[in-house]
This record gives C-alpha cells, structure tokens and sequence, in this order.
C-alpha cells in the first residue's frame, strides 16, 4: 500500500488522485483520436466532456460515500478531503448523463455517438484508477486462500492474502476497451458501442461484488449487486430494441 505517491517540494502526491487525474489525461487524449475516427468535432467533444467530469466525479464520489456512510457519517470532512479514495461508476454515470443530453444538444454533438467515444476515456480512466485503489488499500478483496490470490493489504493496512479485485476490475475495463475497438465498426447503431460497454461492465462487477472485503456475506443482495443487475438488464434491453 502506498497511499502517498510521492512528495514534490514539500507537496504530498496521494496515489488515489494522481492515479484518477493521470486516468482521465490519457483517456481524453485518446477521446479525441477516436472522435475523429467517429467523424465528430473534436474540439466540442473534448469541451463537452470535460464539462460532464464534473457530475460524474461528483455523483461517483457521492454514491461511494453513501454506500460507506457508516465510516463518513462521523467524519464528514472526510467526504471530499483528496488523499481519501473511492467512487462509483453507477453514482457518476447518471448524472453524466441527464446532464449530457441538454449539453450535447447545445453543441450539436449525436447523443449516442459522444458516448460511444466516452467509453474510450470512462475505461482508460477506470484502468488507472483502479491501480490508484490498489496503491490507496480501498475496494480490495476478501480475505483468501485461493490460489488466485495475492497477498494484498485492506484500507486499514492489514495484510493478508486477498483476491485481487482491483486488479480484476483494471483488467475487465482492459478487456471491453479493447472489445469496444475490434468491434467498432461492426456495432449496428450509434450508441450501441456504450451499451455494450456499459453492460459488459454491469456483468463484470456483480462477479467482483461478490469477492470484495466491504460485501460482507457473498449471499447477500447489497446495493450494488442490485445496480450492477439492473444496469446489465436496462443496457441489454435497450441494445436489442435499438438492433
């Protein structure tokens, strides 16, 4: 676990941040190659996205904290303080979302078009991001002895061998990133590219909820087997009325 990167004149680099910031970097500047690719303008995607991060991260970081509220409810400064890790994608999305369609339509940019090439940036950033969780001790897995395990510490620094979920995510965001390339010119409508993505990513994490530390019983139905069950459903839905 290293949750302070590095220092820099004095200056603590927390792993969580700078592994999110480094994310989002290298997603939007591979947004914007596929933008082209996508024969959209560029320049007002670019602007648009940056415009959308904000309820993203807002929303993401909020349903984390919620779904934690038992360790911030004490400690509400904690909620926004930027050496803390964990956030959301099913908090963040939705309200990317809602906000995109006024946003979108302001800039003259296809709905489902901008958010095939959004997956580009969400999935590199998800990729970064998730070794940023691994560095920072959060949203790791359950205490092991499988042989798929990895000695690994929790968020309170106690090592044991675990099931590698951040790893696991990191590599799943890997593997739909590189499905949503090979088979972009084979997907049948705009915005099917990011129900695809985005179902992929319900079914993935409902795998990795049932392994994480912070799940407790792997039988139980929690808040997020619920989402990931019900984004999987909605996305699937809608990809085959639209086919």
């Amino acid at each position: 676990m290293r949750r302070v990167l590095f220092h820099w004149h004095g200056i603590r680099v927390y792993s969580y941040p700078a592994m999110l910031y480094l994310g989002l970097v290298i997603g939007l500047i591979a947004q914007n190659y596929a933008a082209h690719v996508a024969r959209l303008n560029a320049l007002s995607v670019f602007v648009a996205t940056l415009l959308l991060l904000i309820p993203a991260l807002a929303g993401a970081r909020l349903l984390f904290v919620a779904t934690h509220w038992e360790i911030y409810r004490n400690e509400p400064a904690r909620i926004w303080r930027r050496s803390e890790g964990g956030a959301a994608m099913y908090g963040g999305l939705p309200f990317a979302l809602l906000c995109s369609v006024p946003l979108l339509s302001l800039f003259s940019i296809p709905f489902g078009r901008f958010w095939d090439v959004a997956m580009v940036t969400i999935f590199i950033g998800m990729i970064f991001t998730k070794f940023g969780c691994l560095l920072h001790g959060c949203c790791g897995g359950r205490a092991t002895k499988s042989r798929f395990s990895l000695l690994l510490p929790d968020a309170n620094g106690k090592w044991e061998r675990r099931f590698p979920t951040q790893l696991l995510e990191a590599s799943w965001a890997a593997v739909l990133l590189l499905g949503i390339v090979v088979l972009w010119s084979r997907f049948p409508f705009d915005g099917a590219a990011s129900l695809f993505a985005v179902a992929g990513y319900a079914t993935g994490r409902f795998v990795f909820e049932c392994i994480r530390d912070d799940q407790g019983n792997t039988g139980r139905l929690t808040i997020g087997r619920v989402f990931s069950v019900s984004t999987a459903v909605i996305a699937m839905a809608v990809f085959f009325i639209m086919a």
